[in-house]
């Protein structure tokens, strides 16, 4: 059975899904309420599972009529996942911030399950056991070159390539 947090999410996830603006509103109290959990359990999954690197802008409004908005951000073309790559990688990166990008664009599947699996490990802080900045940058060289040639291989297939 799944875990509170990920109900939370999943139930977050559906309402935007199903949303024609792509953007859902809710009270903190409200969402507590509805799954019998404290208003810091709602803050954890949005803080931690809505972030700018997963693809969402949060908006948060505190106080008596405060409300959480949260925000589904498309990358629309392969230019602007390509634009988007090259500014969200830079030349180092830190692996929350990579993982946060492989799942942002798996979820826009721009990515498969197991492309993203082996992006994930192959740029695992395990994996590359060196000490920082030189670990943040090699994973940086190492998600932008796997992204742009897994990328540049299916523009190809789409578009008719070898």
């Amino acid at each position: 059975m799944p875990n509170i947090s990920e109900l939370i999410e999943h139930y977050l996830k559906q309402i935007l899904q199903h949303s024609s603006e792509g953007v859902v509103e809710i009270q903190r109290s409200d969402l507590a309420e509805k799954f019998s959990c404290v208003p810091s359990q709602i803050n954890y999954v949005i803080s931690t599972r809505f972030t700018l690197e997963k693809g969402y802008y949060v908006e948060s409004k505190r106080g008596g009529g405060g409300y959480i908005r949260i925000q589904r951000i498309d990358l629309p073309s392969l230019e602007a996942v390509q634009r988007h790559i090259h500014q969200t990688v830079g030349d180092q990166i830190n692996q929350s911030a990579a993982e946060g990008l492989i799942y942002q664009l798996e979820e826009a599947d721009f990515l498969t399950a197991r492309e993203a699996g082996l992006l994930r490990a192959a740029i695992s802080r395990d994996v590359l056991a060196l000490h920082l900045p030189l670990r943040d940058e090699i994973r940086a060289k190492v998600l932008r070159s796997m992204l742009i040639a897994l990328l540049a291989s299916d523009a190809s297939r789409v578009s008719g390539g070898s």
